[in-house]
C-alpha cells in the first residue's frame, strides 16, 4: 500500500472518531448556566484598600467592560472587581486588558456581568501555531507527519476516550484499548505499513499493559482512593457522574506514560533495522544485541525524563512538604505523594518491559525467512546475554 493510501486512510479514521464521538465539553454537563463573552477593559479606577468581612484589606476596582463578540457585541458594563492581595485567586485588571466574562441573561437580554479571567486562549493558538510551522520547516514531511500524529492522539483523547469515561465505561480497560489504537495508527503512519512499524506497535503495546496491570496492582496494595487532586475531588462533586476514580487513576498513569514507552520502542525498532540494512547477514544474535544496546541506552534518559516530568508537576507540593520539615514516612504515606510515586513508577517499569519485547519483535521480523527459527533460538540467545 501507497503511503498516501496510509494518510487517506488515517484521515478517514479521524474522520470517523470525530462523528462516533463527541468532545468532552459538549457531553451535556454545563457548569455554568451563563453566556460566555469575551470583553475588553475600557476604564479602570482604584480605590483605597477598605477592610473586607474577615478582617482582610480589600482593594476594589471600578471596571468598565465592552463586549467584543456575540449578539450582546459592543454593549458596555460597570463592574466591581474585589483584590485580597491572595495571586492564586486575584484578577488584577488594567486598561485594556482582554477578560472572559460570564453574561447573566434574563429574557435574552444580559442583565449583568460576571469577570472570570484573562483570556489567554489566543495566545495559547499562536504558540500552537509557531510550534507547529517550526516542526514543518525542520522535519519537512517528517515533521508534517508529526503534525497528524499530535491530532490523531488529541482526537482520540477529546473525542472518544473522555465522553466514554463519562459515559461509565470502565476506564483501565477502556484506555488501553485507545491507547493501542492510537499507538498502531501513530505507527503506521509515522512508519507506514512497515516490520519497522509493526515491532514498535507490538512493543508499545506490551509495555502499556505492563504499566496498565502494575499500577493497578500496586496502587490496589497501597490502597490509592483516586481523589487525592483537587481536580478529581471537584469531579466527585459533580453531580449525575457515576465513576470509577481508582480506575481513572490508573487510567492516567498508562496514558502518561504511553508518549515515552512508544518514542522508545520506535527508536528501538529503526537501530535493529538500520543494522540489517548495513549488515543483511547479521544473525538473530546481533540484531537482539542491537535492540538491546539502544533500548538501555534511552532506557535511561527516558525513564529520567518520565520521573522528572512528575517531579515538575509536583513541584509546589514537594516545597510545601520540604518547607514544614515533614518526615519522609509521612510523606510517602500521603494519598497524593504515592500517587505520584505510584504513577511515575509504573510508567518507567513499562519503559524498561518495553525494551526486550521490541528488540525480541524487531529481530523476528526483520530476518525475513528465518524468522521461522526466531522462536527456537530465542531463549539461547537471552541467556548469551
Amino acid at each position: 500500500m501507497r503511503s498516501t493510501s496510509v494518510v487517506r486512510a488515517l484521515i478517514a479514521v479521524c474522520v470517523l472518531a470525530a462523528l462516533w464521538g463527541k468532545p468532552v465539553w459538549a457531553s451535556g454537563y454545563e457548569l455554568f448556566e451563563a453566556v460566555p463573552a469575551r470583553a475588553r477593559v475600557v476604564t479602570v479606577i482604584d480605590e483605597e484598600p477598605e477592610e473586607g468581612p474577615w478582617g482582610f484589606a480589600m482593594r476594589r476596582q471600578t471596571v468598565t467592560l465592552r463586549i467584543l463578540g456575540g449578539p450582546h457585541r459592543g454593549q458596555t458594563f460597570t463592574v466591581e472587581n474585589y483584590i485580597s492581595g491572595q495571586p492564586a485567586y486575584d484578577i488584577v485588571l488594567r486598561q485594556g486588558d482582554v477578560v472572559m466574562v460570564n453574561l447573566e441573561l434574563v429574557d435574552g437580554q444580559a442583565a449583568g456581568v460576571f469577570i472570570e479571567d484573562f483570556a489567554r486562549d489566543r495566545h495559547l493558538y499562536g504558540l500552537a501555531a509557531l510550534f507547529a510551522v517550526a516542526l514543518v520547516l525542520m522535519g519537512g514531511r517528517r515533521g508534517l507527519r508529526a503534525l497528524l500524529v499530535l491530532l490523531l492522539t488529541l482526537l482520540g483523547v477529546f473525542y472518544v476516550l473522555l465522553p466514554r469515561l463519562l459515559a461509565g465505561y470502565p476506564p483501565l480497560p477502556t484506555t488501553v484499548g485507545i491507547c493501542a489504537l492510537v499507538t498502531v495508527l501513530t505507527m503506521l503512519l509515522v512508519g507506514g505499513l512497515t516490520r519497522k512499524a509493526l515491532a514498535a506497535a507490538v512493543g508499545t503495546s506490551c509495555g502499556v499493559v505492563i504499566a496498565g496491570l502494575l499500577a493497578h496492582h500496586a496502587g490496589g496494595l497501597a490502597r490509592l482512593m483516586g481523589v487525592g487532586a483537587q481536580e478529581a475531588q471537584l469531579l466527585y462533586l459533580v453531580e449525575g457522574l457515576d465513576l470509577d476514580f481508582r480506575g481513572l487513576l490508573f487510567s492516567g498513569m498508562v496514558l502518561g506514560a504511553l508518549g515515552a514507552i512508544m518514542d522508545v520502542a520506535m527508536a528501538i525498532a529503526s537501530a535493529t533495522e538500520e543494522v540489517r540494512r548495513a549488515s543483511p547477514r547479521s544473525g538473530p544474535a546481533a540484531l537482539f544485541r542491537a535492540g538491546m544496546n539502544v533500548g538501555r541506552d534511552i532506557m535511561g534518559t527516558m525513564v529520567n525524563t518520565l520521573v522528572l516530568a512528575y517531579a515538575g508537576g509536583a513541584l509546589p507540593l514537594l516545597l510545601l512538604l520540604m518547607a514544614y520539615e515533614a518526615p519522609l514516612a509521612k510523606v510517602l504515606n500521603l494519598d497524593l505523594v504515592a500517587t505520584e510515586v505510584v504513577r511515575a513508577l509504573a510508567g518507567s517499569i513499562g519503559i524498561v518491559g518495553c525494551v526486550p519485547f521490541t528488540a525480541g519483535v524487531s529481530m523476528a521480523l526483520f530476518l525475513g525467512p528465518a524468522g521461522r527459527r526466531t522462536a527456537l533460538r530465542f531463549r539461547g540467545i537471552s541467556r548469551r546475554l
